[in-house]
C-alpha cells in the first residue's frame, strides 16, 4: 500500500521500503485424476462439449487463449494450432487424434458463418470465458465429480500427464508457454503425490 501511495504521490517516503515482503506460499496445482478425466469425457453429451473438452485437455491451453482462436487457425494435417499467450507471446500447441476427430465432427455440424473456433448454441457468436467455464462446470456436475471443477484444472491435468510420462521439464515449459522455469517446476512435485497410483499401474 505504501509503495502504491508513493507512486501516486500521496506520500513522499515509503515507510516500509526496508521491510522485505513475505513470499506467497507455494501451492501445488490442483489436477484431475485419470478416472476423473474419463468421467468428464463420458459426461460430455454433445459434439460441441466433446470437442471443447478434448481440445482444452489435449492442448493444455489457457481458457483465455482458447476463446480467441478461429476455425482457420486449426492445422489438422499437423494436429497443431498457434495460440497467443500472456504478453501476446506466440507458441504452437498440439492436439491428439481423439481431439481432431471431435473438432472435425463439430465443424461439420455447425451451420453458422462465424469464424470463432467455439461458438454459443443460441444466436451463434464467439464464446466468452464465462460461458466456457459454465460448460465445463455443467459437464462436471453431470459426471458426478464431487468437487469444484474449473477449466484451468484441465491445463494442470495436461501438465501432470506429461510429467507422469517423463517429459522433460524444459519441453513442458515450452508447451505450456511458461516464462519462468520455476512455474513449470511446481508440477514436478505432483509426481510425489502420484507415486502410489503409478506403483499400482506399473507393478
Amino acid at each position: 500500500m505504501f509503495k502504491w501511495a508513493q507512486e501516486e504521490k500521496y506520500v513522499s517516503i515509503n515507510l516500509l521500503s526496508t521491510i522485505k515482503e513475505s513470499k506467497p506460499e507455494s501451492r501445488i496445482p490442483k489436477f484431475l485424476k485419470e478416472e476423473e478425466i474419463e468421467l468428464l469425457r463420458e459426461a460430455c453429451n454433445t459434439t460441441f462439449e466433446k470437442a471443447l473438452f478434448e481440445f482444452m485437455y489435449s492442448t493444455g491451453c489457457r481458457i483465455g487463449e482458447v476463446v480467441n482462436l478461429d476455425k482457420h487457425s486449426i492445422n489438422f494435417a499437423e494436429q497443431s494450432v498457434i495460440v497467443f499467450g500472456k504478453g501476446k507471446k506466440e507458441r504452437e500447441v498440439y492436439f491428439n487424434t481423439r481431439c481432431s476427430i471431435w473438432l472435425k465432427r463439430y465443424f461439420e455440424e455447425r451451420t453458422d458463418d462465424q469464424q470463432a473456433l467455439f461458438v454459443t448454441i443460441r444466436a451463434p457468436h464467439r464464446m466468452s470465458i464465462a460461458q466456457m467455464r459454465y460448460v465445463i462446470k455443467k459437464v462436471s456436475k453431470r459426471g458426478g465429480i464431487n468437487k469444484c471443477i474449473h477449466p484451468h484444472q484441465l491445463r494442470h491435468s495436461y501438465a501432470t500427464t506429461l510429467i507422469n510420462n517423463e517429459a522433460p521439464l524444459e519441453d513442458i515449459q515450452n508447451l505450456m508457454g511458461h516464462e519462468k522455469s520455476e512455474t513449470t517446476r511446481v508440477y514436478a512435485y505432483l509426481s510425489g503425490h502420484l507415486r502410489r497410483e503409478l506403483y499400482k499401474q506399473f507393478f
